[in-house]
């Protein structure tokens, strides 16, 4: 499901560097800022013309490892990793390191005069939450796919923006390697899939909307097992834990009465799994749309519809920045026999940058047949922020 509208909006942001003459620097954190207005995340949904973009309008072939690298003729897509993990002396971190590719203009339709030019753009968010002392750092960079500054390639795979960067080594398990360094905190981490991908939606077609092509092809890779070395100023982590993949592209946005969502990657106990999100309109209500995939320890998945699962929001937390998040939530999935109590780690895990929106890790108890489960995950809200005039 995921970042359509966000990447929108952080575009957008570029745009307006490039068509001012000012161009990020290599390794700058802050990007180009909007006024009040212009970060508002629903204000951009009209943004709607992709004309001259490939479509996604039905399912399609899925290839792996190929699908992890790049779909260039799309507008949009992401590679988007989150995790939990742990140090050797009991302390807690939850992190995410998110890689957008965006294309300016529709395939063949500017001329490229120089080596500098691209219209392949790279935006990178990376935070980590230290749960211990209930802190959220954030970083953001902005970078253009020329030049070697920014990109992506199939095989073998790899994204990066300047120095940070997802890649993958082929071999008997999959391995993956995730590396980011930002002034005081540093991430080097080696992931190895222990399940297949699971395609998300009807065989890999996530549709967002009723409206033609408002859609994206999406799978998740839901469980992979994490070790490695953390940093936070000069403190120095050995970490171990689960994390999640989410990969998605497409070329639309979604529709004019939609605002937002509330996104949910929770990895349980039992070995099983589970992904909803569930899509906001402007006047509060859940679209029909709304979905989630249910994964079982063996890897296997069903496709939950909008009406085979409720999300209870328990309780609020108001954001200093301004805007009210929901902070809990009661899950009941009755095909399942399942009931998740979900709960932030801490509260402030707001994303304050060219766009504002929270991401954080979350942990999990409940119940699935009677018997009592327990977990982690990460869950996104995007759309509730508020902004002044």
């Amino acid at each position: 499901m995921k970042k359509g509208l966000t990447i929108t909006v952080l575009i957008m942001a570029f745009i307006a560097a490039l068509t001012s003459n000012v161009i990020p620097r290599p390794g700058a954190v802050s990007p180009p800022q909007f006024g009040s207005a212009g970060s508002r995340l629903s204000q951009l949904l009209s943004d709607d013309d992709v004309s001259g973009y490939a479509a996604v309008t039905e399912p399609r072939i899925f290839s792996f490892p190929a699908d992890h690298g790049p779909h260039p003729e799309f507008r949009n897509e992401w590679w988007y990793l989150t995790g939990n993990l742990d140090g050797e002396n009991g302390e807690r971190f939850g992190f995410e390191l998110t890689i957008f590719r965006f294309l300016l203009a529709p395939p063949g339709e500017r001329e490229q005069v120089s080596r500098w030019q691209s219209d392949q753009v790279y935006i990178g968010h990376f935070a980590i939450t230290d749960v211990g002392n209930e802190m959220f750092r954030v970083a953001q960079r902005f970078s253009r796919g020329s030049m070697g500054l920014a990109g992506a390639t199939a095989e073998p795979f790899r994204v990066w923006v300047e120095d940070w960067s997802i890649a993958v080594s082929s071999g008997a398990a999959m391995t993956w390697h995730l590396q980011a360094v930002d002034q005081d905190m540093l991430l080097d981490l080696n992931l190895t899939q222990l399940k297949q991908p699971v395609l998300n939606g009807q065989h890999g077609l996530s549709r967002k909307s009723a409206e033609p092509g408002n859609a994206s092809y999406y799978y998740s890779i839901s469980r992979l097992q994490t070790e490695g070395a953390l940093q936070i100023g000069e403190q120095q982590f050995s970490v171990t834990g689960f994390s999640w993949l989410d990969r998605e592209w497409s070329s639309s946005a979604l529709a004019a009465d939609q605002v937002g969502w509330d996104w949910f990657a929770l990895q349980l106990d039992d070995g099983s799994e589970l992904m909803l999100y569930q899509l906001r309109r402007v006047d509060g209500s859940r679209d029909p749309l709304s979905a989630g995939t249910w994964i079982g320890r063996n890897g296997d998945s069903d496709h939950l519809d909008a009406g085979e699962f409720d999300i209870e929001i328990t309780q609020f937390w108001d954001s200093p920045l301004g805007g009210r998040y929901p902070n809990g939530w009661r899950i009941h999935i009755p095909g399942l026999d399942l009931q998740l109590d979900v709960q932030p780690v801490i509260d402030d895990q707001e994303l304050s940058a060219t766009v504002r929106y929270w991401e954080g890790a979350v942990d999990v108890s409940g119940k699935r047949n009677g018997n009592r489960l327990a977990g982690r995950g990460y869950v996104e809200l995007t759309g509730y922020a508020e902004f002044s005039d």
